[in-house]
């Protein structure tokens, strides 16, 4: 689903551009008084957009600016939720595992975090693990996020993330490579008094 989406979002990115393109570059030559073709609605650097009779021809209707205003704020919002959804990591939603009989199976992409972030969660100095996977459903990529105890040390605690935890999901999905992106935080504290 998300190849699918992925496609459709770049040939809407592609349509878009190169309708801009056009559009732009017949407007330029028109400024620049060059030869455009005979459909084209500007001939010339004097030509607008709306004649003045064009403007004044719904300056009665009541209805018409409204209209107008809130259709083009449509298309703003519209754009900059589409621009925004460019930067958001989208999250795997299932992942393809070799059954061993020469068939692919797939295992769900929140079932395979679930799990990576229950044994990330077991070990000695984490309160708490978060786990994402991104990439392709044959090449998945892991971002994890662990919130460690004060006394916890980092080296260990990714030392341990990649011989169990990750070890675990590589083995059990039979992928080769498991990919992994991994933040530590500490759990806020006081100070401990020495005396």
């Amino acid at each position: 689903m998300t190849v699918v989406l992925r496609r459709v979002n770049r040939a809407l990115l592609g349509l878009a551009g190169l309708l801009l393109l056009l559009v732009g570059g017949g407007v330029l030559a028109a400024a620049l008084d060059l030869s455009v073709p005979s459909w084209w609605p500007w001939s010339g650097p004097s030509d607008v957009l709306l004649s003045t009779a064009d403007r004044q021809r719904w300056r009665d209707e009541g209805w018409w600016w409204p209209v107008v205003i809130a259709v083009l704020g449509l298309v703003v919002l519209l754009a900059l939720w589409w621009l925004l959804v460019q930067f958001r990591r989208a999250r795997l939603a299932e992942v393809a595992v070799d059954s061993g009989d020469g068939e692919e199976a797939v295992l769900r992409g929140r079932a395979l975090e679930g799990v990576i972030e229950a044994d990330a969660a077991a070990q000695e100095g984490v309160a708490r693990a978060r786990v994402a996977l991104t990439g392709r459903r044959d090449a998945p990529r892991t971002r994890v996020a662990l919130l460690l105890e004060p006394h916890a040390s980092p080296g260990d605690a990714l030392t341990t993330l990649s011989t169990r935890a990750l070890a675990h999901a590589r083995t059990s999905t039979g992928l080769p490579a498991l990919p992994t992106e991994a933040r530590l935080r500490a759990v806020k504290h006081r100070a401990r008094r020495v005396t």
